[in-house]
């Protein structure tokens, strides 16, 4: 019993110390950037930090999204690896290394969905000086609630105390800004910042409005001029996951695809079809939607957002196609439209998009990128080496 006692006092000590060391790292980085949402926060990270390091801040980053990393402050990236998967205590470690480069800011990406690690990632691990809440959107509900409001309840636990919060969010923004009041924090949205089409174009993707203006708005709360903040931006490398335009010349057509899976909300995925869709007139459009074994009502809900896009064709990929053909078929989806491709070699998938073709289609992929084989990433891979290489530097992405 004595020598349970002393371990744990021991441990005790041990974590009170560490703690303690953790606090100090924190504090001696005078600008904390905490970045949460449904979507977007990748790209808002980066942006931020482009902006921040062609102000002439010297600036850490830390992505989360598709492929984990660190990007320096010199620009260049580092790869994290993860040994048992993603853990929130991956912060402190962070907060560790960047304090040895004495940064004057850090930007860090919310990794945490459940609302109690949320709150513990704030209070305990980033203590932000900057909350940014890019979206609240109906995802995660078996974590973050069964509503919209329970999502925006669960994000809002990054909200800081006393600090500043930005955000795109409007229809739930009542309710971020009571959570803000309560915690004596200055919230606004960037609606107002403005970003035109051209500098839009200058982007090595495709990348969101809203994301610019949010980034753009931490910039100059931190002093960076508007269009110094900008440049540095388009000039930024961009998330993996960022939505890329790959146009593909072949025997006579022309395919314009579209990497969307990184956008697997129905929500996100509806406003993104939408606005690539927007301008397209006698072009068809051509959805692949790929599924994975342990997500067939994410499968469900993509097809049922599909009510309310105009496309021509829906290609069926990945682990559990028969599944989500038969849900199609009985909500709806006639079967001229519903072509079931399940797991070929993804070459198939491209010849089959080939074919579909008439002069010129844009094609979207949708849904689950990963699964046991990673399927969805060997069709973007496919789609994307069928770039002639004379072209490949001006494919967006």
């Amino acid at each position: 019993m004595t020598i349970l006692i002393i371990a744990t006092l021991i441990l005790i000590l041990h974590w009170a110390l560490e703690y303690r060391r953790h606090s100090k790292n924190v504090a001696s980085i005078p600008i904390r950037i905490h970045v949460n949402g449904t979507r977007g926060k990748s790209s808002v990270t980066r942006l931020i930090a482009a902006g921040f390091r062609a102000g002439g801040l010297r600036t850490i980053a830390k992505i989360t999204g598709t492929l984990p990393r660190m990007v320096l402050h010199d620009g260049r990236e580092a790869a994290i690896i993860r040994l048992q998967g993603a853990n929130i205590i991956e912060q402190k470690y962070i907060f560790r290394h960047a304090a040895k480069e004495k940064p004057d800011a850090i930007v860090i990406e919310c990794m945490a969905v459940n609302p109690i690690f949320q709150w513990i990632t704030e209070r305990k691990f980033v203590k932000s000086t900057i909350s940014v809440i890019t979206n609240c959107r109906p995802d995660h509900l078996d974590l973050m609630g069964s509503t919209v409001q329970s999502v925006t309840m669960s994000l809002a636990n990054t909200i800081p105390v006393g600090g500043i919060c930005f955000t795109s969010e409007h229809a739930q923004f009542h309710i971020l800004k009571k959570v803000a009041d309560a915690r004596k924090c200055k919230i606004s949205r960037p609606d107002h910042i403005e970003v035109s089409p051209e500098d839009l174009a200058k982007f090595r993707h495709i990348e969101h409005i809203e994301n610019v203006q949010l980034a753009l708005a931490v910039c100059a709360e931190a002093g960076i001029p508007h269009d110094i903040a900008l440049k540095g931006m388009q000039e930024a490398r961009p998330d993996p996951g960022a939505l890329r335009k790959y146009i593909i010349p072949d025997r006579g057509k022309e395919i314009h695809f579209y990497n969307v899976f990184a956008a697997n909300d129905p929500e996100s995925t509806v406003y993104i079809i939408n606005m690539v869709t927007a301008l397209l007139t006698q072009a068809s459009t051509i959805v692949i939607l790929n599924s994975r074994a342990d997500r067939l009502f994410r499968s469900q809900q993509l097809v049922d957002c599909l009510a309310n896009v105009n496309y021509d064709y829906l290609l069926l990929t990945g682990e559990i196609h028969e599944k989500v053909e038969a849900y199609a078929l009985s909500h709806g989806v006639k079967r001229e439209k519903l072509i079931a491709l399940g797991q070929p070699l993804p070459e198939k998938v491209y010849q089959k998009v080939w074919e579909l073709t008439d002069k010129e289609a844009h094609v979207l992929g949708i849904g689950n990128i990963a699964g046991e084989i990673k399927y969805g990433a060997q069709i973007v891979a496919n789609f994307k080496h069928k770039i002639p290489k004379v072209t490949k530097g001006a494919d967006r992405g």
